[in-house]
């Protein structure tokens, strides 16, 4: 068998894996990375990309039938599924092909198989042409993970879809119930809501969204509501069957039990880590969720392992996971003081209006013990989103009134996942809310809003009314 030694190996090319290789061979590392199927991981391949190419053409469907209201008569406008299909597969194409390129660029070597561990320094990589035995001193694990698989519903992705094959449909569909109304299950119902599917959402909590406060899921759900999608809340999936050539979904809402007729099921109740083969031999710790347990420079219990991304902990995002690569690797070349000390980790979810958060929600502020105060600003009131025909929604400021900080924020409109990396930069630099307030917006912009919501915060808003509330900031 052949054998073949690097400085570090990384397994995995999900945005966790090949960031933290092209990393560490930008350190002058000599690396490896092995990925079991496509580069890019599940991220580039049958998540983040695919999906935001597949919503960004659902909402580009829906303007046009919405087109009469700016002056223009469209009519005929049809979806062709498998023409969709394929512009998805071609803008992820180009996007791992880059990845490849960019690995070969900074002589990265990499292996396609199935990784196991031999020893805690020793890999072996399988193949469909042969196996390889692969050592360094530095082992990165980046393997990700996997749609939950509920047992009542197991996926076939054909009736009963997972997040990969809900991406793929290549036909229209008269309905799906989503079970499970998470970030996952929100974007891809609205998609399909957005091309005539029929959408029925189950949440099992009392209400949508409800690690948002409560102006936040009020939002989304009227949306939901425009665009005729059912949501049932205090909701629970029991079985499902197939029957005449749909599935009978068993439903119990608040207590009682109903059936639901549809064409597809589709499951998003979350994900779990990957399981990494042979990590008892290299005696790895996990939690009990199936974690592998790290502490903030990204190392396991065992000397020269580190994990990244999502078997490393929630939050399971791709940012977070491309993050961590990056801290590791300056971990592994020698940086006595990298670590992965991130304040402001913010996440989106690409429904209708789009959702963005980062930091402390008004809700999280109050359980932590902080005396906090809020700003608020809708898009109604913003001439951008008047002129370009999206007003629903709002951004929210929350500061730390004792100190006067940034401590979180909440868009809920159009950019917002765009929108929120000035929030994020300014939690992690320590501004104050007056900071936003001060800095110059260019105008018409949507980028307006966390400046009016900063202002409204301080109680000398221009553009709506102000609150008869006594300034609300330290010092003010």
């Amino acid at each position: 068998m052949e054998k073949k030694k690097f400085d570090a190996i990384v397994i995995g090319a999900g945005p966790g894996g090949y960031p933290c290789a092209i990393r560490l061979a930008q350190l002058g590392k000599k690396v490896a990375i092995i990925e079991r199927e496509t580069v890019g991981g599940v991220c580039l391949n049958v998540g983040c990309i695919p999906s935001k190419a597949l919503i960004k053409a659902a909402n580009t469907y829906e303007k046009m039938q919405k087109a009469d209201g700016m002056g223009f008569k469209v009519k005929g406008v049809e979806v062709d599924f498998k023409g969709l299909q394929e512009w998805k597969q071609s803008v992820v194409t180009k996007l791992t092909g880059g990845v490849a390129q960019l690995l070969k660029g900074n002589k990265v070597e990499l292996f396609q198989g199935d990784a196991s561990f031999v020893a805690k320094n020793e890999l072996l990589v399988k193949s469909k042409e042969g196996s390889v035995s692969l050592q360094a001193d530095h082992i990165v694990i980046a393997v990700g993970s996997s749609p939950i698989e509920l047992p009542a519903f197991p996926f076939d992705e054909k009736n009963v879809l997972s997040s990969t094959g809900a991406l793929a449909l290549d036909k229209a569909v008269s309905s799906v119930v989503v079970v499970g109304a998470g970030y996952i299950g929100l974007e891809i119902g609205t998609y399909l809501a957005k091309l005539g599917t029929s959408v029925t959402l189950l949440e099992q909590a009392p209400r949508l969204l409800s690690g948002y406060d409560q102006d936040v899921s009020n939002v989304v759900a009227r949306n939901l509501k425009k665009r005729n999608v059912t949501l049932l809340t205090s909701a629970s999936a029991k079985s499902v069957k197939e029957k005449g050539g749909m599935m009978q979904v068993e439903v119990e809402v608040e207590g009682k039990t109903q059936m639901i007729q549809t064409e597809k099921v589709l499951v998003t109740v979350g994900r779990r880590p990957n399981p990494m083969a042979g990590l008892e031999k290299a005696g790895v710790a996990l939690d009990s969720r199936g974690f592998i347990k790290v502490n903030e420079r990204l190392q396991t219990n065992v000397p020269g392992i580190y994990a990244i991304g999502d078997v490393a902990g929630q939050p399971m995002l791709a940012h977070k996971a491309t993050k961590e690569a990056l801290v590791v690797a300056e971990v592994i070349g020698g940086s006595k003081s990298a670590k992965y000390d991130v304040k402001a980790m913010p996440a989106v979810i690409f429904c209708e209006p789009e959702v963005a958060t980062v930091g402390l929600s008004e809700a999280e502020a109050k359980a932590k013990g902080i005396t906090a105060f809020t700003g608020s600003f809708p898009f109604a009131a913003l001439g951008k989103a008047i002129a370009t025909g999206e007003t629903d929604g709002f951004t929210k400021l929350i500061g730390d009134k004792k100190t006067g900080r940034l401590i979180g924020a909440a868009i809920v409109g159009p950019e917002a996942s765009t929108m929120i990396a000035e929030m994020a930069l300014a939690i992690e630099a320590g501004l104050q809310v007056e900071d936003i307030a001060l800095t110059v917006h260019a105008h018409p912009t949507l980028g307006e809003a966390t400046m009016e919501a900063a202002e409204v915060a301080l109680g000398h808003a221009i553009h709506v009314i102000n609150r008869a509330a006594s300034p609300a900031a330290a010092g003010h």
